[in-house]
């Protein structure tokens, strides 16, 4: 008789030998295959320990919202000067663009006399929790390589973004809910797609998960009709113990993944309906968000993005469209009004509601778009504003941001940063919630394809100034 490899004796095995492997395999915190991959050690003591990330998709406007510029308005339709626009491009701009002053309101609020116009009123009422950084820079004016810089530190398809690397480095203190989960709303999803939270070469258990607030959480997580939770509960069993004799076979980490998967989405049956139920929550507390249950919308998320926080999930995206206000049908005026109405409100209520429940401390809160708008506007009806990388606005706080202050001012003209050193990157932002969250960006590195990578790609500095 012939002897058996030891290949064709652990497939043999099965249930024995390739169960205890598989076993062993999802209990390792190296191998990153459980489902959501369980919390690891930081490379520091860590200020925060999850992150809240509401994403402006389209490019929100920064002098009709945060950089008042009186020059601005004083040169309203005038030629922007030639030393402005040297070597520049823009998206949509033609070489006749005129400058183009705000008509919003603006006032000073708070002890740190913030900046914020009236489109923004119950943001302007919490400046003073906020750290501003008025000098964003980014490297890319198109919506989709810029989406994917801000998400992802590269420009191209097929990097993890900040959320799968963060899980990667952390793990998640959830055991019934994915480590990393994504919101939608408003008319449409952001450019770019599922890429924006995209696992790329790290295992798939890291990527972000759609969950969505009204129906059915997750598509196909409901159980058939007909179906027991014993006869599932003996299905999903058997799909493990057929992975196990695979995994044995092929040593393939992805076969590992995709059993922890299984399991996670047979607990998520109860935990996700669980959680877009808010008949625990106060009328007062809804009320706050101005979130309507059963009703899909930002102000909604902003609800779930706190349970989900509560509920030991690690990083929570917010996507809301649209802010692409070019002018036409996209402008800066009733169309701008709608969209800040819709996430004003809810944005204040989720800074204020954390701190009330002890949440902010931990909890890293970030406001900003991929890029912002020019100081020129553009030749439509009504007039509107093109993509603007050399500088715009975010916010953060919570987590050991350093709030109350105001990092970086742009030139009268809101074009450029007035003292160049003060312009900030991407990759240093991206540093900085590293940082915050106790880990090195130089030292969370994955070799694939024979390269180190990094989610600050080889630059990035962590911003000092935002640290507390």
């Amino acid at each position: 008789m012939a002897r058996a490899s030891r290949r064709e004796f652990l497939h043999g095995c099965g249930l024995g030998l390739g169960s205890i492997a598989l076993s062993q395999l999802l209990q390792s915190d190296a191998c990153g295959q459980r489902n959501p991959p369980r919390a690891k050690t930081p490379h520091h003591t860590p200020k925060a320990k999850a992150v809240i990330q509401l994403f402006m998709a389209g490019g929100p406007s920064q002098l009709e919202l945060f950089d008042d510029k009186p020059k601005l308005r004083e040169l309203h339709k005038q030629k922007v000067p030639e030393s402005y626009l040297d070597g520049k491009r823009f998206a949509f701009l033609k070489p006749n663009a005129t400058l183009l002053g705000t008509k919003r309101k603006f006032g000073t609020y708070g002890e740190t006399q913030s900046s914020v116009s009236e489109l923004l009123p119950h943001t302007a009422k919490i400046v003073d929790d906020l750290a501003f950084i008025k000098t964003m820079h980014t490297d890319n004016f198109n919506h989709g390589p810029a989406k994917l810089l801000t998400q992802t530190g590269f420009q191209t398809f097929g990097s993890p973004t900040a959320g799968s690397w963060v899980l990667y480095g952390l793990g998640s203190e959830s055991t019934n809910l994915p480590g990393y989960v994504v919101l939608q709303s408003g008319p449409r999803g952001p450019r770019g797609g599922s890429y924006l939270w995209s696992n790329g070469f790290l295992p798939s258990s890291l990527q972000g998960v759609p969950l969505r607030s009204q129906g059915e959480p997750i598509l196909n997580l409901s159980t058939p009709a007909g179906v027991t939770p014993e006869s599932q509960q003996r299905t999903v069993e058997a799909v493990a113990a057929l992975n196990a004799q695979r995994y044995a076979a092929t040593g393939d980490e992805e076969i590992a993944t995709r059993t922890a998967s299984y399991e996670m989405a047979f607990r998520m049956q109860s935990s996700a309906p669980d959680l877009i139920d808010v008949s625990d929550e106060s009328a007062a507390t809804l009320e706050m968000y101005g979130a309507e249950p059963g009703k899909p919308s930002y102000a909604f998320n902003c609800l779930l993005a706190r349970r989900l926080i509560e509920r030991g999930v690690r990083y929570v995206t917010l996507f809301h469209t649209n802010w692409d206000h070019h002018g036409g049908g996209e402008n800066l005026e009733g169309e701008l009004d709608k969209v800040t109405r819709q996430i004003d409100q809810s944005s204040a209520a989720l800074v204020n509601d954390l701190r009330q429940r002890g949440l902010l401390d931990d909890t890293i809160v970030m406001w900003g778009g991929e890029f912002g708008r020019t100081p020129m506007g553009e030749s439509r009806s009504p007039v509107g504003r093109d993509h603007h990388i050399e500088a715009y606005t975010v916010w953060l706080t919570g987590g050991g941001v350093k709030t109350g202050q105001t990092i970086g001012a742009t030139d009268d003209l809101g074009f450029y940063p007035e003292v160049p050193s003060d312009r900030v990157h991407v990759h240093d932002l991206h540093a900085t919630l590293l940082h915050l969250l106790g880990l090195d960006h130089l030292r969370l590195t994955y070799r694939h394809q024979g390269r180190d990578y990094r989610l600050t790609d080889v630059a990035g500095n962590v911003i000092d100034r935002l640290l507390a």
